[in-house]
């Protein structure tokens, strides 16, 4: 039997993204998320800098978040945090903040990861989408991770195919780099791709044994090829940009669709869903509604706040682990290669 009133506080510290969320009874109350601009002027992610900027931002984010529920931190039943993987001077902030909370208001805390929550924000209450059944096949791409996830429960998750060398969002952003579009570049690639041609330039999908993925190399595919057209047109890029971008998004998403096509195959599961910050792409969304004609498969598609790093999908994982009496030790350490 479920309790009726408990209140969880969520925060996600991963990365470049402070966020704090209040969960009640798996309905979302308050969803604040604190971005880095910083970060921007270097084309990536500068850890020491996404670390002080937590420290700035993280109590702020928490009393907003309390605010926007309209609730007292003495409400709260427990919090919920991103013990890892990500970036560890990031993931000290957020630890060391919920254990000094949670020790504070003397309730539980409870450490989440990062990967499972980006799983699991699909048992977020929210009117409209669909929670999938088990067994279901998650793909979770984002920055820093791509990976084919079956998942037999809540907790029961298998990767059975993860990326040998760089994450999708990675090849993303560098291949806007080379293009030289701000970062991250996925959105800008994204948008510009809905404009190309998908098929106007040719890149040649990496071989990889079994459901691993590989795109190295398809990164140099696309500098070499950049770099040997500007060559002989120096105005290649700004004539052909909208054509480019279509093409490398169209390669991205063939590589991923034909894995998670393998991987439907093998296991005989249909029920296919989502997450992580690339979720968000327009294309691969597409992709997979193209895949539920094709396949046969019942696609889940969250809703787009709880796509890119939030805590709403902590504070899930948190409400989860609280209904299971699952509680974590204060003496608990973050981990910056934290596997499901």
């Amino acid at each position: 039997m479920k309790e009726q009133n408990i209140y969880i506080l969520g925060i996600e510290s991963s990365c470049d993204d402070t966020a704090a969320s209040i969960m009640h009874n798996g309905k979302i109350l308050s969803n604040v998320i604190a971005g880095q601009k910083i970060h921007e002027a270097y084309g990536g992610v500068v850890p020491e800098l996404a670390s002080r900027a937590h420290q700035q931002n993280i109590v702020p984010v928490v009393d907003q978040a309390l605010k926007q529920a309209r609730i007292s931190k003495d409400d709260l039943n427990a919090i919920a945090f991103t013990r890892g993987p990500g970036l560890m001077g990031s993931l000290l902030v957020g630890t060391s903040f919920a254990k000094s909370l949670s020790i504070g208001l003397g309730i539980p805390l409870i450490d989440v990861n990062h990967m499972q929550a980006h799983i699991l924000a699909h048992y977020i209450d929210e009117t409209g989408y669909a929670k999938p059944p088990f067994p279901f096949l998650a793909m979770t791409i984002s920055g820093g991770h791509t990976q084919i996830v079956r998942v037999d429960h809540y907790f029961d998750m298998t990767v059975i195919g993860e990326t040998i060398d760089d994450a999708v969002g990675e090849a993303f952003d560098k291949s806007g780099k080379i293009l030289g579009l701000g970062y991250p570049a996925g959105p800008e690639i994204d948008k510009r791709a809905r404009n190309g041609n998908p098929k106007a330039f040719k890149f040649t999908k990496p071989k990889v044994d079994g459901l691993n993925f590989s795109f190295s190399g398809l990164k140099t595919a696309i500098l070499y090829f950049v770099q040997r057209e500007t060559q002989a047109n120096p105005n290649f890029i700004t004539e052909n940009l909208d054509d480019i971008c279509a093409s490398i998004q169209y390669t991205i998403i063939r590589i991923l669709m034909d894995k998670l096509k393998i991987a439907s195959h093998q296991t005989g599961i249909k029920h296919i869903a989502i997450g992580g910050g690339v979720s968000a792409n327009t294309g691969i969304r597409q992709a997979l509604k193209e895949g539920e004609k094709k396949y046969g498969w019942t696609t889940y598609i969250p809703k787009f706040e709880f796509t890119t790093d939030n805590a709403a999908m902590i504070a899930i994982v948190g409400y989860l682990k609280y209904l299971e009496g699952e509680f974590t030790q204060p003496n608990i350490a973050a981990s910056a290669r934290l596997k499901i």
